[in-house]
């Protein structure tokens, strides 16, 4: 067997049907990433006319060394529980490298290491994959641990609905019961999701720029969003959804669920007085104060949908996820919302139009994307496991990064390199605070 360089044509053709495909391993991506001065190559292992394993490689010259660094995104593409095939093709990969003056290579498998279930918790007898990691560093990939936040490239711990072959009232089903009922509640106010278009790229890049400011964090710009849209929305990978109410119809249903909670109480007074209610006075007294309860926080509701009419006008958009589409999945990459609306709780409209999306489209599966596997209340990230738990699905664990290095000298000056450059980067940052 050999590894050769693949057309983009017969890469595509294998790693669509490959199990482990993602977006990272598609012609789409790698020409984003040009845009940032990666190179791309599509090789693969072919045993005569036909291709074992494969990866789209990334490589960047690294500054003043002027030697290569090599990444294949959530890559390889190969069945990595086959040693001999991961060992054969791991020295031809190296050769490749050598050959376009490559120091290492970074691979962070798209292999999930051990089975979760909805609490983070491993399922017993469920499949492991360490063998998998013990095959990698049997042949000398460096591991970087299973690290438990988001200190990795891609992130190690995600959440994930499975949709293969189930319906809308499957899912459903598996949420929490509030969940449903702020899905519920959504709908009732008026909260609609659509697509956005190119054009519309400023509003969405708005909602980013609101949530990072909350969340103390650096935006991207415009530019890297439009980006995004021309390489990957024309193929179907990227979707733009947003969540947007409409002040009229929250107005008109809230207006219309007044009017019968208020019907309901005169009906029932009526019936009373006339003994034509068998009912007894607790339970009466009960249902009257619940309906004068319901009147009271609808009027209250009347008037702030008024002044938020004055102040919005009749719609305003509330938040929007980017998502990305490609193989088995629907992965909600990037989202965010508008502070000053936070409680409408948009996220759970526009994360459920992706799900529902995958179910309508047959995706096998719908992916939150990052989470950490600390799941105790203390860690500061525990608000947004328990958001995403909620809609069912369980937690996904991948096997973690790895290199695989071909020059240890250079690869040590790159690391060195690489340390300096951050520090005066985070030094930088603290200077203009």
């Amino acid at each position: 067997m050999k590894l050769t360089k693949l057309t983009k044509e017969e890469f595509k053709e294998f790693a669509i049907k490959h199990p482990q495909i993602t977006f990272h391993q598609t012609e789409e991506w790698a020409n984003l990433k040009k845009k940032n001065n990666w190179e791309s190559y599509y090789v693969g292992l072919k045993d005569k006319d036909n291709i074992t394993a494969g990866a789209l490689l990334l490589a960047k010259e690294i500054p003043i060394i002027k030697k290569k660094m090599f990444y294949s995104p959530r890559g390889f593409l190969i069945d990595y529980n086959n040693f001999e095939l991961l060992e054969t093709f791991t020295k031809e990969i190296k050769k490749f490298v050598q050959k376009e003056n490559g120091i290492f290579i970074k691979i962070d498998p798209y292999v999930e290491y051990q089975e979760h279930d909805n609490n983070g918790d491993i399922v017993e007898n469920g499949f492991n994959n360490a063998q998998v990691v013990e095959n990698l560093k049997k042949l000398g990939y460096k591991h970087f641990g299973f690290n438990l936040m988001q200190d990795t490239l891609q992130p190690r711990w995600m959440h994930i609905i499975d949709t293969k072959d189930k319906s809308l009232d499957d899912i459903l089903n598996d949420m929490e019961s509030k969940t449903r009922q702020i899905l519920r509640k959504n709908e009732k106010s008026g909260i609609t999701t659509r697509e956005i278009t190119r054009d519309e790229l400023p509003i969405f890049k708005d909602i980013m720029q609101k949530t990072s400011d909350r969340r103390e964090f650096i935006d991207r710009p415009l530019s890297y969003y439009q980006n995004m849209w021309d390489n990957l929305h024309d193929s179907g990978i990227l979707k733009i959804i947003i969540a947007e109410i409409n002040f009229n119809e929250y107005e008109k249903n809230t207006l219309n669920e007044l009017n019968i909670n208020k019907q309901e109480l005169e009906d029932r007074i009526t019936k009373k007085e006339k003994n034509l209610l068998k009912m007894n006075e607790k339970k009466y007294q009960q249902s009257n104060n619940q309906n004068k309860e319901a009147i009271k926080r609808l009027e209250k509701q009347l008037v702030k949908i008024k002044e938020l009419k004055e102040q919005y006008g009749e719609t305003k958009v509330l938040g929007g996820i980017l998502f990305l589409i490609y193989g088995n999945e629907v992965l909600s990459l990037y989202g965010g919302s508008d502070e000053n609306l936070m409680q409408f709780q948009s996220a759970y409209s526009t994360h459920f139009a992706g799900i529902k999306y995958a179910v309508e489209n047959n995706y096998a599966k719908y992916n939150f994307y990052g989470i950490t596997g600390d799941f105790r209340k203390e860690n500061p990230l525990y608000g947004l496991f328990l958001f995403k738990k909620s809609f069912g699905g369980h937690v996904s664990e991948l096997i973690g990064e790895f290199d695989y290095i071909i020059s240890p000298f250079w690869y040590k000056i790159y690391n060195l390199s690489f340390k300096i450059y951050h520090n005066i980067k985070n030094l930088k940052q603290k200077i203009k605070k």
